[in-house]
């Protein structure tokens, strides 16, 4: 399982936001290609990028910012208010392994499939992000205010024949909080999707967390708080991430 640190931008500064909102930001500081060479340093061969002020206004992109930390020589998978094949290409010629691609993959999955095939399957990384409502979990888009009629399984039977292979979830109840990963939610997905390659994200709060998700037979997990604030170092993460 690949464990991805995951490097929240905002406004230039490394943060995490609580459960997405804007008006709960912690800080972690100034210098993003500081905090990847340090994951590189512990070991991390992926990082995981969200560009905040380009999902929240596209006009902002954190081209420069981004593009730095692709000359880390980590491999990079970012996103954050893509919303076009101009968007997507440019992230790419700034050699970002593969570009996440949220609100759209649940609004326009014809197009995203289009995108898929165009850059290929592994260049794109759908992120859905979903709230358990009366026993099915449901996307939510715009800063998680609104909740799609949809079920994430619906999305999912949208992409059949795209070749899609890679795909995350966030548990939104669960992210920024600590209080552990969806694991029901990761084994059913693994088990009815099983040619996707899936990402955990949310809730991983110790190394228990780290070596359960992986039990689920996720390909990767995303790690945030829980490194910034010492819960575990990135290079124990790291070992528990490992298949036995």
């Amino acid at each position: 399982m690949i464990l991805y640190p995951a490097i929240d931008l905002l406004d230039g500064r490394v943060v995490r936001l609580h459960k997405g909102e804007f008006d709960a930001v912690t800080d972690y500081g100034d210098d993003p290609v500081a905090v990847a060479e340090r994951f590189g340093e512990a070991g991390a061969s992926w990082i995981h990028v969200v560009d905040l002020s380009g999902a929240r206004d596209g006009q902002r992109r954190q081209s420069d910012t981004i593009r730095a930390l692709c000359r880390t020589g980590l491999r990079v998978q970012t996103g954050g208010g893509v919303r076009s094949a101009e968007d997507v290409e440019s992230l790419l010629a700034m050699d970002v392994e593969r570009v996440i691609v949220g609100s759209l993959a649940v609004t326009d999955p014809e197009r995203v499939g289009e995108w898929i095939g165009r850059y290929g399957a592994d260049r794109i990384t759908l992120a859905l992000d979903v709230r358990r409502v009366a026993g099915q979990y449901r996307p939510a888009l715009s800063g998680w205010t609104d909740l799609m009629m949809t079920t994430l399984d619906d999305v999912m039977k949208a992409y059949d024949g795209s070749g899609l292979a890679h795909a995350l979830v966030t548990d939104i109840g669960r992210d920024g909080d600590l209080s552990g990963p969806n694991l029901l939610l990761y084994k059913g997905l693994t088990e009815r999707f099983p040619d996707v390659a899936w990402q955990a994200s949310g809730g991983i709060a110790s190394l228990e967390d780290i070596e359960a998700v992986r039990g689920t037979g996720v390909a990767g997990a995303i790690s945030g708080k829980a490194l910034y604030e010492g819960r575990f170092t990135l290079e124990e993460a790291l070992e528990c991430s490992q298949d036995a």
